[in-house]
């Protein structure tokens, strides 16, 4: 029977031990606070979008452009990019890093089994006298009789429990559970900037090939032009200088041709990769154009800067590192303090199976051991101010990823507002040149204006068009930009 004298002291100590164990060393994890302006300087609205400072979904933004083409695009990106599977793949890593540190705050535990058998055909002679004497069997030295067959079997257990005291385990599965969510951060930072990638190189593909038919319409006009030049040669209206300068600009425009081209079968190639499949596989579905770019929205919900720091997943994740960082401060304090392990054995062991475990041939040992760290050099306060230092490195990037989300949103307002009032200059120059052409041509039938006024104009025409195109892609890039400066894209 155990007297209560000697549960009370046992009761005492565990109950001292498990106190200790409410206490984890470490600074506990405060947020960094950033502040953010009241608005976007450069928010403004323009003739096609209104730019309005109201919190909008943007989790799906390119299905604004309303083009199936690019949906599917960005549907089989996500799918099946083999960067964002690679970010899949840390995440579940970090998952199972988790695990392996909260696997720390459990006792171990750990089988073992032996067989032995045992046959002796050796025999001294004072065991071969002892053995006529007795009238057989088999006898040891000093007449201690040994069987010449023996059979040992074992079946043992040990457990060993190291009492997290002081926290520094727990302070491990902090860091853990923070870098985990930081890979989940990262994982949908990529979606964010694959999404835009994605639309960018389609935007780019479509307004080159637009660039490719007004081209090749340019080229037609210029060859039914040069035809019509080439009859009034024959009827001696004109001369050949006439002809020579419109054969010029009949080579001139198709000239240009080919680049365009070359340009358009990289942007397929591009997104063909992005996709994760063989750079051509997209040339039969996207080479044919035909497409024109899609307009602006009509409403760009911007929200105001304080939503910047819970949308962008960079900042997310760089305050999820600050979080880790802060944790490892304590899981290196921890080693500071004493240590308690726990060790516990135990063991079967007997010459026969049917019986190996009764209770007579159990063995057991148990042990406490307490470690005292006294002089290691300094290492430990060493490990210490280095983790520190991480977390103020861990903060100062944070500081910096906010700046530059602050930075990517008013820059890219900027270029958005920017180039919404080039566009609307483009288009009445396009507008005004084929005006002028109009004006030129007539005069040049009539004999009121030399064929010089006619290449000229066309020239002008040409140019504004190209430029015109360019705009339109130009505006889409950027407002590509302003949703991935805002972080959209991206879902849980």
């Amino acid at each position: 029977m155990i007297s209560i004298g000697r549960i009370v002291p046992f009761a005492l100590l565990v109950t001292d031990v498990l106190a200790l164990a409410a206490c984890t060393v470490g600074p506990d994890y405060r947020a960094p606070s950033a502040s953010a302006p009241p608005t976007y300087r450069e928010a403004a609205s323009n003739a096609r979008t209104d730019v309005a400072p109201v919190a909008g979904e943007l989790s799906a933004w390119w299905r604004g452009l309303n083009d199936p083409v690019l949906n599917d695009l960005v549907r089989r990106a996500l799918a099946d990019n083999p960067d964002l599977l690679t970010a899949a793949s840390r995440v579940r890593e970090a998952r199972q890093q988790e695990r392996i540190a909260g696997a720390a705050e459990a006792p171990t535990l750990n089988g073992s089994a032996n067989a032995l058998t045992l046959n002796s055909d050796r025999q001294s002679s004072t065991a071969a006298a002892g053995t006529a004497a007795s009238g057989g069997g088999s006898a040891g030295v000093s007449g201690i009789p040994i069987p010449a067959h023996t059979n040992l079997y074992s079946v043992g257990f040990d457990a060993t429990w190291e009492i997290d005291v002081f926290g520094g385990t727990r302070r491990s599965i902090e860091a853990a559970k923070a870098n985990t969510e930081a890979a989940q951060w990262a994982r949908r930072d990529g979606q964010v900037t694959l999404i835009a990638e994605v639309v960018n190189d389609y935007l780019t593909l479509r307004a080159l090939q637009a660039r490719i038919a007004i081209g090749q319409s340019e080229l037609q006009r210029e060859k039914d032009l040069f035809a019509l030049i080439r009859d009034r040669r024959l009827s001696g209206f004109v001369t050949n200088l006439d002809v020579n300068q419109q054969s010029q600009q009949v080579a001139t425009a198709a000239a240009q041709l080919p680049d365009l081209s070359a340009e358009a079968r990289a942007q397929i190639h591009a997104l063909g990769v992005l996709i994760g499949q063989q750079p051509e596989i997209l040339t039969d579905a996207l080479g044919g154009g035909g497409l024109t770019l899609p307009p602006p929205p009509p409403t760009l919900p911007i929200g105001l800067p304080s939503d910047l720091l819970r949308r962008r997943p960079d900042v997310r994740e760089a305050e999820r590192r600050v979080a880790a960082a802060n944790a490892e401060i304590g899981v290196e304090e921890a080693n500071l303090y004493p240590s308690v392990n726990l060790l516990g054995l135990g063991s079967f062991a007997g010459a026969s199976v049917d019986n190996l475990f009764a209770h007579r041939n159990l063995q057991s040992v148990g042990v406490g051991m307490v470690s005292v760290p006294i002089f290691n050099g300094g290492r430990t306060r060493a490990s210490i101010a280095v983790a520190k230092e991480e977390k103020a490195q861990a903060l100062l990037a944070y500081q910096t990823t906010v700046l530059g989300a602050f930075r990517d949103v008013e820059d890219a307002l900027a270029r958005y507002a920017a180039e919404e009032t080039r566009r609307v200059a483009l288009a009445q120059s396009v507008a005004a040149s084929r005006n002028s052409l109009k004006i030129a041509e007539d005069q040049y039938k009539t004999g009121l204006a030399t064929f010089i006024n006619v290449l000229q104009a066309e020239d002008a025409l040409l140019k504004s068009e190209d430029l015109l195109t360019q705009s339109d892609a130009m505006v889409l890039t950027d407002l590509v930009s302003i949703y991935k400066a805002l972080g959209g894209g991206w879902s849980a």
